[in-house]
């Protein structure tokens, strides 16, 4: 009988509690939420960007939006006569192999970056 009752107590003792520490997995969902977060407040602050930002700084900024909300490039290149898409499909086509999260994070500089520039030069 005292065998019996002394597993039960080990058996209770033993038993895991739920964790309140955050996971790897947890921790790695809020970040994302965090960069999403951060990168659509961006994707607004990129459109206060001055006319004289260049060309290719917009095409980086394209490319890398595209790859974070759409992931690769799922359409074919524009035709020869139609430069600016061509350009578009480009820039999206150079960033390929960033994951989402990775876009998103070279987007958030990037634009950080031209936003400095922009303020430096006013």
């Amino acid at each position: 009988m005292y065998h019996h009752l002394h597993s039960i107590t080990t058996h209770a003792h033993g038993t895991a509690t739920p964790s309140v520490e955050p996971t790897a997995d947890s921790i790695s969902q809020i970040e994302q939420m965090g960069l999403k977060e951060e990168f659509d407040e961006y994707a607004e602050k990129a459109k206060t960007l001055p006319e004289s930002t260049t060309n290719e700084n917009k095409l980086i900024l394209y490319g890398l939006y595209k790859q974070a909300t759409v992931g690769a490039v799922n359409t074919s290149r524009p035709g020869i006569f139609n430069m600016r898409d061509r350009a578009k499909w480009d820039a999206w086509k150079a960033v390929e192999g960033k994951s989402k999260e990775e876009a998103m994070g070279d987007y958030v500089t990037k634009v950080k970056q031209l936003l400095e520039e922009a303020g430096a030069s006013t």
